[in-house]
C-alpha cells in the first residue's frame, strides 16, 4: 500500500523512540559571578519567556520542577528558591483538537538530584559567611596589636627623651661645680651668676687644663647705636654681661690652654671612634685621650718600646725548615727571624729553606729550646713491637717451595691442593710467585709459596727465602742438581731456615735418587739417609706418590721450630707480588706475619698506602680479617707497590701520608743519585768515560705484576757490554697506555708488553705514530729478541784477507789521465776495487783502493802472479819506482751479545 498519494492527509506521526516537544522563545544574559577568595567569572544565563495563550487554546500545565540543575558557574539560589512561585490561577479555555503531543515531566531521580543542589548551594553559603567572620577577626585582632605596639614605641620614646634630659641636668649640675672650683677668684662670681658657663676639669693625661667655654644664650640683635667693644669690656671688668651675644674663652692664671682646631660645625673635633655614648652625647661635650693612650705616645716619641713577655717553647726541628714553618713553631714573627738572618749576612725570604743548625741558632736566640729530629723518626715503632710472652699464640707454618725450573714445584703444589695452576702458566714455567693454604693430614693449615725456577726470577726466590719458615727444595731424580737448585740452597742457608729436600719424578724409568742425594753433599746439604739432619721425601707429583709424607715432614719440622705470633695487635706483614688491574685498581698479595688484619684499615706498604677495601684468599673467597701466616689479596693501594715491601697498619691517614712522603723522598733522591753527573772519585770518572761511547737501546717496558718486571729488567741488564746497553726509561705493572706510547714516541724507544695488552686508546696511537709494540708471555722469548735487537747496534768486526803483492817498475805520466804504475805481480792476484796498500821501505806510505787495473790497453777484474800490467790510485798520485803494492780484501763479519 503506498500513502504518497494521499496528498490530503495531513497526519502529523511521531516515532516511537522520540518525544515531541515545543521549545520557548529564549534570551541570554552574561552574569559576572565572584567567589570568596577574590576571582570572579562570567557565567551565560538563559531567560524563558512566559507563552501567554490566546482564546481557544488548550493549556497542558507540566508539574513545577523544584529548582534548575545546577551548574558549576552558575552562582548559588538563596534559600527562598526552594519554595515554589505563587502564581496567578488560569483562565479555563476551550479544549484544543487533539493533537498526539505530550510534555515530558520531571523523574524522582532529577527532582532529588535538585534538591540535593539546593542543600549544597546552602552550606557552601554558610561556609563562606563563616570564613568571612574569621577574616574579620583576625585582621582586627592584627590591628589590635599593631596599635599597642604603637603606643609602647611612643613611650619608650618618652622615656628615653625624659631620661636624657635628666642626664643633660645632672651634666650641667656638675659643670657648674666644676667650674666654681676651677675659676680664678675675680671670675667666681660671673661663673656662679652666669649658669651657661661650661667648664672642662684638667686633663688627667697631660696635667695641662682643658679650655673653660661661657655659652651665653642669644639675645635680640643689639640696637646700632652700640659703640663698645664687648670682648674689651669683659677682660677689663672681670665680669660676665648676659646680654653680650659671643663665646669668650677664660684661660686660668699660669695654666696654657691648647690650641683646638674647630671643626666645620664649630663643636670640638672627636679623636676616638664612635660609640653609642659618644653619639648621644650633647654637642658641647668634649671626649679627651685616655691615660693608655698618652702613655704609648710617650713610649713612641721616645723611641722606647714595651717588651712583651716572651714564652719559652719546646721547637721540634727536622733536618730542613722553611722560615714560616719555623717561625710558626716558635710562635713568632717571621719578620723578626728573617731580621736575625739579615744580622748574620743571609739574605733570606719567609719561603727560604733552612738547615737545622741554622734554625736551632734562631731558636736558640728567640729563648727557645730546641729538640732535633730526623726524617727517618716518622718510621720509628711502625715495624717490630715486641709482644708480651702471654699474648702469643701458634700459628700455621709458611712453606716456600725451591729449585730449578721444569723440576715439578709447582706440579707437586698442583698435586697437595688438588689445583691444576700449570695449565695457566705460559710456556709451561712458572712466571709468577703465588701463595696458597692447604691442610695437613695431622691437623693444622700450611701456607706454600711457590717461586718461579727461571735464572731471571733470583730476586723472586730471594724474597721467598725471606719470608719463609721452611724451604722445600724439589729435586728431579732424573735430572739431579742443577744452577737454579745451587742457588735456591744459598738463598734458604742465607736466610737461615731449614731444608726439606723432595726427590721429586721417582717414577720415571731412569730416576736415581741416590745420585742426587751424593751431589748434594757437595754443597753440604746432608739427608737423614746419609747420617745427616736435613728430612728428604722421595715424592711423585704425577702420581701422586708419598705427598701425605711430604705433609707430615713439614708439620714435624714447624713443630720442633715452635712457631708463635700474636693476632691481637695491630698487622705487619710482606708484600709477596703486586698487580695494576684495570677492574680493581691496584691489588697486592701480602703474607700476613704478625697481628690481624681486617677491612677498613689504614696500611702502608713502601711508598704507596691505602684503606683495606676487600680481603680475597687463596680460593678467590672475600674475607673480613687475616690472621698469622694468612696470604691474602687487598683491594685498596693507591698505587702498586713494590714486591717485597712490607706492609703495617697505622692509626691514622695522616701518619700514612707522612711516611710515604718520606719514603718517596727518598726514592727520588735516590734516582737522582744514580742519574747524577757528580762523580766522587778517579775510579768513577774513568767509568764514566769508559761508558761515554756506550749505545743504549731504550725500552718502555709493562709487565702484568712487579716481580715479572723487575726479573724482566734484572734479565736486560745482564745483556749490556762495555759497547751497547739496554735502558730502561720506564718499567711498571699494568695494562699499556697512551702516557706510555707518548713517552715511547719522545724517547724513540721501543714497546714491550709482557703478559699484558695495550688500552684501545693506545693501541690507535701506536697505529698513528708508527710505533711497534711486541706482546710477550714468555721470559725465554722476550730476552732472547732484546738481545738480538741490541747485537744490530754492535759495530761489525773488519776482517782482512791477503789477495797478492806486486812491485812498481815504472811510472808514467799520462794527460787527462794522472800518473800509472807498471807493475808485475810478484804473488797471489790482484783485484781492481780492492783495498790496496803503498810500501815504500817497509814503512805504509798510503792506503787506499785500486780504482785502475789494465792489462795492456785493456781494463780487466784481476792479474794474476807473473803477469805485468798498470795500476793507478784513487786520489794518489806519489808512486816511485821500486814501491811495494799489496792487495787485500776486507770483509765485515757482524757481532751478537
Amino acid at each position: 500500500m503506498n500513502d504518497s498519494n494521499n496528498s490530503g492527509d495531513k497526519t502529523l506521526t511521531v516515532p516511537p523512540t522520540k518525544t515531541l516537544s515545543l521549545k520557548r522563545p529564549v534570551e541570554q544574559g552574561v552574569v559576572r559571578q565572584s567567589f570568596s577568595h577574590g576571582r570572579s567569572k562570567a557565567v551565560v544565563v538563559e531567560k524563558v519567556k512566559r507563552r501567554v495563550h490566546g482564546p481557544g487554546e488548550a493549556v497542558h500545565v507540566a508539574p513545577k520542577p523544584a529548582a534548575p540543575s545546577p551548574s558549576p558557574a552558575a552562582p548559588a539560589p538563596g534559600p527562598q528558591s526552594a519554595q515554589p512561585a505563587h502564581r496567578p490561577p488560569v483562565k479555563p479555555v476551550a479544549p484544543r483538537p487533539q493533537t498526539g503531543v505530550v510534555l515530558r515531566t520531571l523523574t524522582d531521580d532529577e527532582r532529588d538530584a535538585r534538591a540535593r543542589a539546593l542543600s549544597d548551594a546552602r552550606v557552601r553559603e554558610e561556609e563562606d559567611r563563616k570564613r568571612q567572620e574569621a577574616d574579620a577577626r583576625i585582621r582586627a585582632e592584627r590591628e589590635a596589636r599593631e596599635h599597642a605596639e604603637r603606643e609602647a614605641a611612643e613611650s619608650r620614646k618618652k622615656e628615653e627623651e625624659t631620661r636624657l634630659t635628666r642626664e643633660a641636668e645632672a651634666k650641667r649640675r656638675s659643670e657648674e661645680e666644676a667650674r666654681r672650683r676651677l675659676a680664678p677668684a675675680g671670675s667666681a662670681t660671673a661663673a656662679e651668676s652666669d649658669p651657661s658657663v661650661t667648664l672642662t676639669p684638667t686633663s688627667r693625661n697631660t696635667g695641662r687644663p682643658q679650655q673653660i667655654i661661657f655659652n651665653t644664650p642669644k639675645p635680640p640683635a643689639p640696637t646700632p647705636t652700640t659703640t663698645a667693644t664687648p670682648v674689651a669690656a669683659e677682660r677689663t671688668s672681670g665680669a660676665a654681661t648676659p646680654a653680650t651675644p659671643f663665646r669668650r674663652i677664660i684661660t686660668p692664671p699660669k695654666l696654657a690652654v691648647p690650641a683646638v682646631k674647630p671643626s666645620r660645625t664649630g663643636a670640638m673635633k672627636d679623636r676616638g671612634r664612635l660609640t653609642v655614648t659618644s653619639a648621644t652625647a650633647s654637642d658641647g661635650e668634649e671626649r679627651t685621650r685616655s691615660v693608655a693612650s698618652f702613655r704609648r705616645r710617650t713610649q713612641r716619641l721616645k723611641g722606647m718600646v714595651e717588651q712583651k713577655e716572651r714564652l719559652s717553647r719546646e721547637v721540634v726541628l727536622p733536618e730542613t725548615i722553611t722560615i714560616q714553618e719555623l717561625a710558626n713553631r716558635m710562635s713568632e714573627r717571621a719578620v723578626d727571624v728573617i731580621k736575625l738572618l739579615m744580622k748574620q749576612g743571609q739574605m733570606l725570604k719567609i719561603t727560604d729553606v733552612i738547615d737545622a743548625d741554622t734554625a736551632e741558632l734562631i731558636a736558640v736566640e728567640l729563648g727557645h729550646t730546641v729538640k732535633r729530629v730526623a726524617e727517618s723518626d716518622v718510621e720509628e715503632g711502625l715495624f717490630d713491637k715486641p709482644d708480651a710472652e702471654e699474648n702469643l699464640q701458634p700459628r700455621p707454618p709458611v712453606v716456600t717451595i725451591m729449585g730449578h725450573v721444569d723440576h715439578g714445584k709447582t706440579s707437586l703444589l698442583d698435586a697437595i691442593r688438588k689445583a691444576n695452576v700449570v695449565s695457566g702458566e705460559a710456556g709451561g714455567i712458572t712466571q709468577h710467585i703465588g701463595a696458597y693454604q692447604v691442610q695437613s693430614p695431622l691437623g693444622g693449615y700450611i701456607t706454600f709459596i711457590d717461586t718461579p725456577g727461571h735464572a731471571a726470577f733470583t730476586a723472586m726466590r730471594a724474597r721467598g727465602a725471606k719470608v719463609t719458615d721452611i724451604v722445600v727444595l724439589v729435586v728431579a731424580a732424573d735430572d739431579g742438581v742443577m744452577p737454579q737448585t745451587v742457588e735456591a740452597i744459598n738463598h734458604a742457608k742465607a736466610a737461615g731456615v731449614p731444608i726439606i729436600v723432595a726427590l721429586n719424578k721417582i717414577d720415571k724409568p731412569d730416576a736415581k735418587p741416590e745420585r742426587v742425594r751424593s751431589e748434594l753433599l757437595q754443597y753440604e746439604v746432608q739427608v737423614e739417609s746419609l747420617g745427616g739432619d736435613t728430612l728428604e721425601v722421595e715424592v711423585s707429583a704425577k702420581q701422586q706418590i708419598n705427598l701425605d709424607k711430604l705433609l707430615e715432614a713439614i708439620t714435624l719440622q714447624a713443630e720442633v721450630l715452635d712457631l708463635h705470633a700474636n693476632p691481637d695487635r695491630p698487622a705487619e706483614g710482606t708484600v709477596i707480588e703486586a698487580r695494576l688491574d684495570r677492574g680493581r685498581g691496584p691489588v697486592a698479595t701480602v703474607l700476613v706475619q704478625r697481628g690481624t688484619l681486617a677491612v677498613g684499615n689504614i696500611i702502608v706498604a713502601g711508598s704507596q698506602w691505602g684503606r683495606v677495601r676487600a680481603l680475597i684468599d687463596d680460593k678467590g673467597q672475600n674475607c673480613v680479617h687475616a690472621g698469622p701466616s694468612f696470604p691474602v689479596e687487598i683491594l685498596g693501594f693507591s698505587g702498586a707497590p713494590e714486591a717485597g715491601d712490607r706492609v703495617a697498619v697505622v692509626e691514622s691517614e695522616a701518619r700514612a701520608r707522612e711516611i710515604t712522603e718520606y719514603r718517596e723522598r727518598q726514592k727520588r733522591d735516590q734516582a737522582a743519585a744514580r742519574g747524577g753527573s757528580a762523580r766522587s772519585s778517579l775510579a768513577d770518572m774513568m767509568s764514566q768515560l769508559k761508558t761515554a761511547g756506550r749505545k743504549e737501546f731504550p725500552l718502555v717496558i709493562k709487565g702484568d705484576v712487579q716481580g715479572s718486571v723487575e726479573a724482566i729488567l734484572a734479565a736486560l741488564e745482564k745483556l749490556g757490554t762495555e759497547e751497547v746497553m739496554a735502558r730502561v726509561v720506564h718499567a711498571g705493572v699494568g695494562g699499556i697506555s697512551e702516557s706510555d706510547i707518548a713517552l715511547a714516541e719522545a724517547s724513540k724507544a721501543a714497546v714491550i708488553g709482557f703478559n699484558v695488552r695495550a688500552h684501545k686508546e693506545a693501541r690507535e696511537l701506536s697505529e698513528q705514530l708508527g710505533i711497534e709494540i711486541r706482546y710477550y708471555n714468555i721470559i725465554y722469548n722476550l730476552v732472547d729478541d732484546v738481545k738480538a735487537a741490541m747485537s744490530g747496534l754492535l759495530a761489525p768486526t773488519m776482517r782482512e784477507t791477503m789477495l797478492g803483492n806486486a812491485s812498481i817498475l815504472e811510472v808514467f805520466n799520462i794527460s787527462k789521465v794522472g800518473k800509472v804504475a807498471g807493475c808485475r805481480v810478484t804473488d797471489g792476484v790482484v783485484e781492481r776495487g780492492q783495498h790496496v796498500r803503498l810500501i815504500r821501505d817497509n814503512v805504509v806510505v798510503h792506503e787506499g783502493k785500486l780504482s785502475t787495473l789494465k792489462r795492456f790497453k785493456d781494463e780487466v777484474k784481476e792479474v794474476q802472479a807473473g803477469q805485468e800490467c798498470g795500476m793507478a790510485f784513487e786520489n794518489y798520485q806519489d808512486m816511485r819506482a821500486g814501491d811495494v803494492i799489496e792487495c787485500y780484501r776486507v770483509e765485515e763479519i757482524k757481532r751478537s751479545l
